[in-house]
């Protein structure tokens, strides 16, 4: 198994000096690029710089090594589909309206093309790494389920859901947005035509508002009245 390359790092210009942020876009961009074709191993830090325009010691300033860079480019890519703003409180927001577009958002994130290529490309023989497999998770989905758990526990305090465990929760309203159709799209089956998206996302935040309404936990027959 081999080791990702995150320790090398280069002299970094003084404390304090400005960063450019066409810069930062632009190895952003191209690391996402070159991840993608090539994997964390088969890239580095000087192709990278090279594709981006600028020195290896800009990227090194920016992202300090590799491995900060490939976090930061999920964690990028994520924001650019999900904004932070939509797990920020909004109190005048109604519940059901503010999953359904938290929902749309994360279903969007997780079938975009690069999405789906960087799933397959973490899941190949010569990419299984521990370690790499769990900055992937912390700065994608990770970071984006801790922040519906938040969500979901403001909610809880408010008296709008009852979630006694916001984290569990959280895993599971991302499982019902990736669906038996995700599975089958990552295999690259090719006979997912008609599936409907919008009726499969009200669904699936119908089925959790049931879950999780008030009260539901001590009806009878449910396991957490149990």
């Amino acid at each position: 198994m081999t080791t990702p390359d995150t320790s090398q790092a280069a002299p970094r210009p003084a404390p304090g000096r400005p960063k450019d942020p066409a810069k930062r876009a632009a190895i952003l961009e191209a690391a996402q690029s070159m991840f993608l074709e090539h994997g964390f191993q088969g890239v580095s830090m000087d192709e990278i710089a090279a594709r981006a325009g600028v020195s290896k010691l800009t990227v090194y300033s920016h992202f300090g090594d590799k491995g900060a860079l490939f976090a930061a480019v999920i964690a990028h890519h994520c924001e650019q589909q999900v904004p932070p703003e939509l797990f920020t409180p909004a109190p005048g927001t109604t519940l059901r309206p503010r999953l359904l577009g938290i929902a749309r958002a994360l279903h969007a994130l997780m079938f975009s093309p690069e999405a789906v290529a960087g799933f397959r490309l973490m899941c190949a023989p010569e990419q299984l790494d521990a370690r790499l497999s769990t900055m992937f998770w912390e700065a994608g989905a990770g970071r984006l389920q801790a922040g519906f758990a938040a969500l979901l526990a403001r909610r809880t305090a408010a008296g709008e859901l009852e979630v006694g465990d916001p984290a569990r929760a959280a895993g599971q309203f991302f499982a019902l947005l990736r669906g038996e159709f995700h599975t089958r799209l990552l295999l690259g089956c090719e006979d997912v035509g008609g599936f409907d998206v919008e009726a499969h996302l009200e669904a699936s935040v119908d089925l959790f508002l049931r879950a999780y309404r008030p009260g539901a936990a001590a009806e009878p027959g449910s396991r957490r009245s149990r």
